[in-house]
C-alpha cells in the first residue's frame, strides 16, 4: 500500500499537506489571543448560579473574595455544596449518581460552565469587559 501511495503522490504533495495542516492552527491561535485580550485586567469575573433555569446567586470571583462553603437544597433530598475560592468555584460535593459536576472541579475563566443535570444545577462564568461593544449602523 505504501508503494502505490509513494508512485500517486508527488514531493510538491507532502509539502502541501504540511502547509494545510499548519493553516488549520491559525484559527485556534487567533480567537486564543483575542478572547484573553477582550477581558483586561480590570474586568470583574462573575459565577452565576441557577437552579431550575431560575438565577440564585452570582458571586464576583477576585483575589479578595473570601473562601465560602454554600449548601443548596434544589429539590427535596437533594443537595449541592458549592465552594468559592478567591478567583475559583467548584461544587464540591452533592449527592447525584454520577458525581459530574464534583468531576469538573474548579471553573474560572468565562465562559466554563459546571453542571449538575439531576439537580438542574449549572454554574457559569462571565465575564464583564469594561469595554463598550462597536456598533456600526
Amino acid at each position: 500500500m505504501w508503494s502505490l501511495l509513494k508512485k500517486q503522490m508527488h514531493p510538491m504533495d507532502f509539502v502541501l499537506i504540511i502547509f494545510l495542516v499548519v493553516l488549520s492552527f491559525i484559527p485556534v491561535l487567533w480567537f486564543t489571543v483575542f478572547h484573553a485580550s477582550a477581558f483586561n485586567s480590570d474586568a470583574n469575573t462573575i459565577a452565576v448560579l441557577s437552579i431550575n433555569g431560575q438565577v440564585v446567586d452570582e458571586f464576583i470571583l477576585a483575589e479578595d473574595t473570601p473562601h465560602q462553603e454554600i449548601t443548596y437544597y434544589p429539590n427535596e433530598g437533594q443537595y449541592n455544596i458549592i465552594e468559592i475560592d478567591g478567583t475559583r468555584i467548584r461544587v464540591k460535593e452533592d449527592n447525584s449518581p454520577d458525581q459530574i459536576a464534583v468531576q469538573t472541579s474548579w471553573i474560572e475563566r468565562p465562559g466554563q460552565t459546571s453542571i449538575c443535570l439531576p439537580h438542574r444545577l449549572i454554574i457559569e462564568i462571565k465575564g464583564e469587559s469594561n469595554y463598550d461593544d462597536d456598533v456600526i449602523y
